[in-house]
This record gives C-alpha cells, structure tokens and sequence, in this order.
C-alpha cells in the first residue's frame, strides 16, 4: 500500500470512527435514555450496537466495501426496528434507534457509494 493509498484511506476512516461511537452509544442507550428495563427495546439495542461497532472495526482494520453496505442495512433495521419490535411508543427508546441508525445508514451508504464510484487502485 502506497502512502497516497494510506491517506486516502485513513481520510475515509473517520467514517468508520463515527460509526463505532454511534454504535457505541446505542450499545449504551437503554442505560443512558432509561429503557434498560424493558426487552425488546434494550436487547435490539445492545445486539444492533454491537454489530455496528464490530463491522466499524472491521472496516477499519480492513476495510471492505460489504462492510458499509452492511452497515447500511443494519443502521436502516435500528431505523424501522421501534415499529416491527413493538416499541415505537416509548420516545426515548425509538428515538435513540431511529436517530442512530440514520446516521449510520447514511454515513454507510455513501461510503459504500464513493467506494463503488472510487475503487481502490492496484499499486506495486
């Protein structure tokens, strides 16, 4: 990998960065927002934020344009997850999952979007 090629990368990182926070904090938010004590919002928030901080990691260590798309999908099922799992009443916890995952579908989507327009070039 070239030095251009590092930087290039290292530039688009921040993305990844930003999506491990986002996942972080939704990993946190039943505690943060108060809805640790009910199920299907607290268990679809710690097991959405895991997977998004681990597919962040993952683009970070190696970054592989699968892993914004799915990011993509996983931040587009925090969006609609309040309405099929029930918990859509409950402000705090929809919020949070809707808001969080929004941002991550976005950020992911047009990562995934400059990657597929920007391929990474072959160097020797």
């Amino acid at each position: 990998m070239t030095y251009a090629t590092w930087k290039e990368r290292n530039d688009k990182g921040v993305v990844d960065i930003v999506n491990l926070v986002l996942g972080a904090v939704l990993f946190l938010a039943p505690w943060l927002f108060g809805f640790a004590d009910q199920m299907a919002p607290a268990w679809n928030a710690w097991g959405t934020g895991v997977v998004i901080v681990a597919l962040a990691v993952a683009a970070i260590f190696a970054f592989a344009v699968w892993e914004e798309w799915a990011n993509l999908l996983v931040g587009l099922w925090a969006v609609v997850s309040p309405w099929v799992l029930g918990f859509a009443g409950n402000a705090q916890a929809m919020w949070s999952h809707v808001a969080i995952g929004l941002v991550v579908a976005l950020l992911s989507a047009g990562m995934g979007w400059y990657a597929h327009r920007n391929p990474p070039r072959a160097t020797a």
